[in-house]
């Protein structure tokens, strides 16, 4: 993208949090326009029902679902370099396909030695990311050396969202049987049958878009995952559609209906100026209930408040990591991938330590 489209993109950010999403499209649709994507004559009225349909309304919607993706100081330059692979590991690409619609993947499958897999996570990427990148970024993958995990990296499309953004805010991607919900859900099904991934140890994790992609898989799809990570996301349905998404995403969302419990680690910067930490409260408050522990700490260089609720027979089944001074950006991640930072408490490793403490679940 243009460097006068991405700054008037960060203009919008901050009409959205000032307050003035009506503001906020109105300077989209005319960056659009200018980049031939749109007419300026069109209508600039931002409800959903005058964005819904079209070339214009499609556009649209997928730029403002990718806003929350630009940061203060402008759009990261991603190494898309191949991560180097341990002897015997491989990193392999494929596409899924189903009645649903298809999406590409990559999936890491460490040097067992002809052992089976001790469990799988399913890695949602956030906005402008790749599953190379967000691999990087996080260092999941030399996590699943040291467990034993398969890890798979779906890849949203251009051509479902011009921002490479998962569609957490519109009613389509929200449900089982339908949408990319759908399509994640039967990957992850694949992936478990062609690994033999051992029944209720495969969980799913995300950053920003992708984590409340997550969050939704969580809900629609409790047969597929037995835990999620959340990072910078949203809760389940905090957007129904675009001027919506906007106030989720600048205050914080409301949940449409009673969440199912389900075991989930949140992460969140309380300097996130792009997805309001409201949201990972909110994450958290659908995830479990139960006697709380809270503790303070501090590792590298930032503080944290984690709030753990444990299940009857004590183990953790909600873990809401604050993150002081962390702004929109993996928390411990690998500079070697956008939006990390790595002087923080390390989000993968304590997300891999949560899911494996779980005990197995059945199906």
């Amino acid at each position: 993208m243009s460097n006068d489209f991405n700054s008037a993109m960060r203009r919008a950010s901050e009409l959205v949090r000032t307050g003035n999403p009506v503001g906020a499209t109105q300077m989209i649709q005319a960056a659009l326009a200018k980049g031939g994507l749109s007419s300026p004559s069109a209508g600039l009225n931002p409800d959903v029902k005058a964005l819904g349909g079209g070339k214009i309304g499609r556009s649209l919607r997928e730029t403002l679902a990718g806003l929350g993706s630009l940061p203060q100081s402008g759009m990261p330059t991603a190494n898309m370099t191949e991560p180097p692979l341990p002897k015997g590991a491989r990193f392999d690409g494929g596409t899924f396909t189903c009645a649903q619609g298809s999406r590409d993947y990559r999936v890491y499958v460490p040097a067992l030695n002809g052992a089976s897999p001790n469990g799988m996570i399913m890695m949602l990427h956030g906005c402008t990311q790749s599953p190379v990148d967000f691999a990087k970024g996080t260092g999941m993958n030399t996590l699943a050396d040291q467990h034993g995990l398969i890890v798979v990296y779906p890849a949203q499309s251009r051509g479902a969202n011009m921002q490479s953004c998962w569609n957490w805010f519109g009613p389509a991607d929200q449900t089982r049987d339908a949408g990319e919900p759908a399509i994640l859900a039967g990957l992850a099904q694949q992936m478990q049958r062609d690994h033999g991934v051992p029944q209720g140890a495969s969980f799913v994790a995300g950053l920003s878009a992708g984590a409340a992609m997550a969050v939704i898989l969580g809900q629609t799809h409790a047969d597929v995952f037995s835990a999620v990570g959340a990072h910078s996301g949203l809760p389940y349905r905090a957007a129904h559609d675009v001027p919506s998404a906007f106030a989720a995403m600048g205050s914080g969302g409301v949940r449409a209906q009673k969440t199912r419990p389900i075991p989930t680690i949140v992460f969140h910067g309380d300097a996130d100026s792009t997805v309001h930490n409201t949201n990972g409260h909110q994450i958290a408050d659908g995830a479990a209930t139960g006697p709380q522990v809270v503790e303070d700490g501090t590792a590298g260089k930032r503080s944290f408040t984690r709030n753990t609720i444990l299940s009857a027979d004590g183990h953790a089944v909600m873990e809401h990591w604050t993150i002081a001074g962390l702004g929109h950006a993996w928390s411990g991640g690998n500079s070697a991938g956008s939006y990390t930072d790595p002087n923080g408490p390390d989000a993968s490793a304590e997300m891999v330590r949560f899911f494996l403490d779980l005990p197995l679940k059945d199906a």
